[in-house]
């Protein structure tokens, strides 16, 4: 993986660049897609490639592993070919959903054994099996095994999970070093700094992750109930000690405001469930803020869904359909809304990858959280 940086916001630390992969090329900032069992749901490849513009999509290591299975992935020559996407995947390790699984896992220095979610059915994950399923699903980018600590979380067991983690980190490397790809092309490895909202442990775990020099590092363990500002005060503190000639990427981030913040703190790649998990329930994402559809003021609303949207399906759709479709629950509601908030995703990362080569963001950032933040 190669990550160039093309250009600085002058009044911000954040930057927009290229990263390279086997699969394509990826403008950063940029928004993953969340593809969790091998599907962003209820959307067609072509729809994320013509519609959404999506470079790059998000696999789900525990989910996979149980469903299809690394078997089948690998008769299929990986997680691409199995799914038909000839762009850039990353697969988180597992590690979230470990955290999960709180009452059907126990987590000890070897690794997690746990229970599936589907059947009941016992299974066990170690840094090296977590290396080596990621190298069956054959992701351009893989994740390393992390334990991510709930909210509010006591200081000692913080302190204890993010050295655990620190622990499996240099395992997952060592696996990675001594094993092969799969299926012809490289992978980068991504370590993840952990550390709950301690300053401290932010800090040390910073300074661990860049010790390592890979060639990407990511930040878990934030929003998952933190208040903003919290979140908002780790990432800027760890993004100070990151490289800054790699990519940094903030894990399960999030709304709208949060993405454009956290650009701003110097953050090149982000993922999230809530712009489809969202949209299933009718809570739609549009340049002038957000929308519940299923609420009466919409009903003769015949006005674009969002005029502004890349997406033509929301300039001709309107309101007042979208709303009926939910109302008299049509499979095409959830399509529908789904298209519309994964292109505002994406038309939102794009238009700050465009204000930052004119030199704008910040003041458009300023503006456009105003926008976001307020219900419709």
């Amino acid at each position: 993986m190669k990550f160039t940086i093309e250009h600085k916001d002058p009044l911000s630390s954040a930057r927009c660049g290229l990263i390279s992969t086997a699969h394509g090329d990826i403008p950063t900032p940029i928004f993953m897609p969340v593809g969790t069992q091998g599907t962003v749901k209820g959307i067609h490849q072509h729809e994320l490639t013509d519609t959404i513009s999506a470079r790059i999509i998000l696999g789900n290591t525990y989910h996979l592993y149980l469903r299809p299975g690394t078997g089948i992935l690998n008769q299929a020559g990986g997680l691409h070919r199995f799914i038909g996407w000839d762009r850039p995947i990353l697969t988180d390790s597992g590690g979230y959903q470990v955290y999960s699984l709180k009452g059907m896992r126990k987590i000890t220095e070897e690794g997690v054994k746990f229970q599936s979610h589907v059947d009941g059915s016992r299974h066990f994950f170690s840094p090296e099996s977590v290396m080596d399923i990621q190298r069956q699903i054959g992701a351009d980018i893989v994740m390393a095994f992390d334990e991510c600590t709930h909210y509010p979380c006591e200081y000692k067991y913080a302190q204890k999970s993010m050295h655990m983690t620190h622990r499996w980190l240099d395992r997952c490397i060592k696996r990675m070093d001594e094993t092969e790809p799969v299926y012809g092309y490289g992978q980068t490895f991504s370590p993840i700094v952990q550390g709950s909202t301690f300053s401290d442990l932010r800090v040390q775990s910073a300074e661990f992750i860049s010790s390592r020099n890979q060639d990407m590092n990511a930040i878990g363990g934030l929003s998952v109930g933190e208040p903003h500002d919290e979140m908002y005060a780790m990432t800027e503190l760890v993004c100070r000690i990151l490289p800054s000639d790699k990519p940094r990427y903030l894990m399960g981030v999030g709304l709208p405001e949060n993405i454009l913040e956290s650009i701003a703190l110097g953050i090149d790649m982000f993922d999230c469930v809530l712009p489809t998990r969202n949209a299933r329930h009718g809570i739609i994402y549009t340049s002038e803020g957000e929308i519940n559809i299923r609420n009466a003021k919409w009903q003769a609303d015949f006005s674009p869904i969002d005029p502004n949207s890349p997406a033509l399906t929301s300039r001709t759709h309107t309101k007042a359909y979208l709303r009926h479709l939910f109302k008299v629950e049509e499979l095409l509601a959830g399509q529908l809304a789904s298209i519309q908030n994964l292109s505002f995703f994406l038309w939102l990362v794009a238009e700050s990858r465009l204000k930052i080569r004119e030199g704008t963001f910040y003041s458009w950032k300023n503006e456009m959280v105003r926008k976001v933040s307020q219900r419709l």
